[in-house]
């Protein structure tokens, strides 16, 4: 059973740093080997693999460009009449991987139009991010790189989200039948969405290739008060043979170094690992 692997998701921690390439450093600093970005493209692909080369950091995750944000959009491939957007962020998102030398993509599924009906749209939607993951399963290939779908809570965080349950996303994983496409679970939402943690992580942790964690509700440190007992989780996760990385993707109480006493008392417990891929 070896020890899990964290990356900083900096577009959440070290809030307090202006930018990416700092909150690289200060991530490097705090003892993590390696990191991951919701959306990079704010930077050039230069300035990030520069910072992140000086903090000894290695880049395993970056998501697929949001689309209009002014619009309301959070993702694209389910999104109805926006596929060639979507290919054309998928292309930019491949460009960053392949600089950064990060090689997982999370391939946003996006929300269900503004005033419809999610049952009425749910078989287009299905189908158009059916024939957008096989294309994305293509162009990943030729890269040598892994697409990621993520279900996020609908309860919570995005009542609009259209992939909101691991049993959602493992139906379309079936469906498209891609090995480079994987299931990221992010253990906040699906327990806002599904609870029985340790059914679903023992079920779908096949196709698991990335974990992200953060207490519930408060989406705080896994170390805040809240319902979920990752020591727990974490001995799991280990038990089960996990070999990815665990994101911490969550919003620090405090000062984001403070926070991360439970990640240290982690490691102290169970070693620090190197990162690989």
């Amino acid at each position: 059973m070896a020890p899990l692997r964290f990356s900083a998701n900096v577009s959440w921690l070290f809030p307090e740093l202006p930018g990416l390439p700092a909150r690289l450093r200060a991530a490097g600093n705090a003892g993590f080997k390696a990191a991951e970005i919701g959306w990079p493209y704010a930077e050039t692909p230069e300035a990030l693999v520069r910072a992140a080369r000086e903090a000894g950091l290695q880049l395993v995750l970056i998501n697929t460009p949001p689309g209009d944000r002014e619009k309301g959009e959070m993702g694209l491939g389910a999104v109805p009449g926006r596929q060639a957007a979507l290919r054309e962020g998928l292309e930019q998102a491949v460009l960053y991987a392949k600089a950064l030398g990060c090689p997982r993509i999370h391939l946003m599924a996006g929300r269900v139009p503004q005033g419809a009906d999610r049952a009425a749209v749910r078989g287009e939607m299905e189908t158009v991010f059916l024939d957008n993951l096989r294309h994305a399963a293509e162009v990943l290939a030729r890269e040598n790189l892994v697409g990621l779908l993520e279900p996020i809570n609908t309860r919570i965080t995005d009542p609009r989200y259209f992939l909101d349950t691991p049993q959602q996303a493992a139906a379309i994983l079936r469906k498209v039948g891609r090995s480079n496409l994987q299931l990221q679970m992010d253990i906040f939402h699906w327990q806002i969405m599904d609870g029985n943690l340790t059914g679903n992580i023992r079920e779908f942790l096949p196709i698991v290739g990335h974990v992200q964690v953060a207490q519930v509700p408060g989406r705080g440190e896994p170390g805040s008060s809240g319902e979920l007992n990752f020591p727990y989780l974490f001995q799991l996760l280990e038990d089960e043979g996990y070999k990815g990385f665990v994101g911490c993707e969550y919003q620090p109480q405090g000062d984001t170094v403070e926070g991360l006493s439970w990640l240290r008392s982690y490691w102290d417990r169970r070693g620090h690992p190197q990162a690989g891929q």
